[in-house]
């Protein structure tokens, strides 16, 4: 599976925070029904094996929905997984090395932070890129805030789709009008609340209508 801006509209993370006596597989559904259209499988604490069992199957439940799949930083998991691809950040394995052992029909994200970040993972084979901080945030501690300045010059000089990453909710999905960017990657705007469905369905609709300049 290749990347589409369209499947980036709307583009989840997951966080084991908010389980609450819930698995995360159950999450994930809950947001695939309200429409989000990627997955991104992020886990920091788990054990390989844990991880992987996971990983296939949440690929399994995305598949049913026909979502791309993803996984945070792993490379050689999502391949044991048969994830659709991965998302890199900067102190992960470097975009050229991960297009190297991905080959060419999967899909890589990378986290850039400047303009020139950018350019140079659209040269090492990204597929599309994930900027931020956007706003602050408290799911990464040392995430870098980007201006919408540069959220905008980054869009304006890549020719892949960018999507705009970091405390984005439906209180300030519209300060990002006009920036350029296809689509949001959001954790708790969508798995911290108590109706994940409803919250996805909701936060779907102000993306449309941010991307489309409504």
């Amino acid at each position: 599976m290749k990347c589409v801006k369209e499947d980036l509209l709307l583009y989840a993370v997951t966080d084991r925070t908010w389980l609450e006596g819930d698995t995360l597989y159950n999450q994930v559904e809950k947001a695939l029904k309200g429409g989000v259209t990627c997955i991104q499988l992020r886990e920091k604490q788990l054990d390989r094996e844990t991880f992987l069992k996971e990983a296939v199957e949440i690929r399994e439940l995305c598949r049913k929905y026909q979502v791309p799949f993803v996984i945070n930083d792993e490379v050689e998991l999502a391949l044991q997984a048969g994830a659709d691809g991965v998302h890199v950040g900067q102190k992960d394995m470097e975009a050229g090395n991960a297009r190297a052992r991905l080959g060419s029909d999967k899909i890589l994200g990378v986290s850039v932070q400047t303009v020139d970040q950018a350019i140079q993972a659209e040269q090492r084979g990204a597929d599309y890129l994930g900027v931020g901080a956007v706003f602050p945030t408290a799911s990464k501690e040392d995430a870098t805030e980007v201006s919408f300045e540069t959220l905008k010059a980054i869009c304006q000089n890549v020719t892949i789709p960018v999507v705009a990453i970091g405390g984005i909710s439906k209180n300030n999905i519209f300060r990002l009008s006009g920036s350029g960017i296809c689509g949001i990657a959001v954790i708790s705007a969508v798995f911290a609340q108590k109706d994940i469905m409803t919250a996805a369905e909701e936060l779907k609709v102000q993306a449309i209508q941010m991307v489309n300049g409504e």
